[in-house]
């Protein structure tokens, strides 16, 4: 079993800010895999379903970014597993807008979300890092974070979340390289 997790904060005024595209990845993906119903569970949102053989668990914690570590830790507890079974998608800001990267351990780079992690169990975890680009300034970066995404924007993230979700079943056999390139040749078509 894995468990992966989207970051974001809850609420529907946070819906379609950039540091909510976590969630907005594991939706698509729930949706595109004809995942469960949604459940209450571990501080967040759940739902339960299979990618290829693999049994996946969906979370989105409920606890806001900064608890995070919370929520994704009852739920490793629960299921008995180490951190090298939780993959967390999360927006990335020092990569291009709709660039998808993936990599295992590592840093938080100032993200309060993974930091929470981090505090609760440690950095060996994979990271789907969604890029939402740099606004150029330290002093613009929380206004851009927490912006919504601008309909001109729309286009390109409607198909990088599609191909984040067609291309899963790489994540879920661990050929991350596969999954960074089949996402990327989507994004140019």
């Amino acid at each position: 079993m894995q468990i992966w997790a989207g970051l974001g904060n809850p609420g529907p005024g946070y819906t379609m800010h950039r540091h909510n595209v976590g969630f907005m990845a594991v939706d698509v993906i729930a949706e595109m895999h004809g995942f469960g119903p949604v459940q209450k569970k571990f501080s967040g949102w759940t739902q339960e379903g299979r990618i290829g053989n693999e049994k996946i668990l969906l979370l989105k914690p409920a606890t806001f970014m900064n608890e995070s570590g919370r929520a994704v830790s009852e739920a490793i507890r629960f299921y008995k597993l180490e951190p090298d079974a939780l993959t967390v998608f999360h927006d990335e800001l020092d990569l291009a807008p709709f660039k998808v990267k993936v990599k295992r351990g590592g840093g938080h780079a100032g993200h309060n979300g993974l930091r929470s992690i981090d505090s609760h169990l440690g950095p060996d975890f994979r990271r789907v890092r969604i890029g939402i680009g740099h606004p150029g300034h330290k002093d613009r970066v929380h206004g851009h974070v927490l912006g919504n995404y601008t309909k001109a924007e729309t286009p390109d993230l409607v198909d990088m979340l599609g191909a984040i979700g067609a291309e899963a079943e790489w994540l879920v056999n661990g050929d991350d390289a596969r999954f960074m390139s089949e996402v990327a040749l989507r994004m140019q078509n």
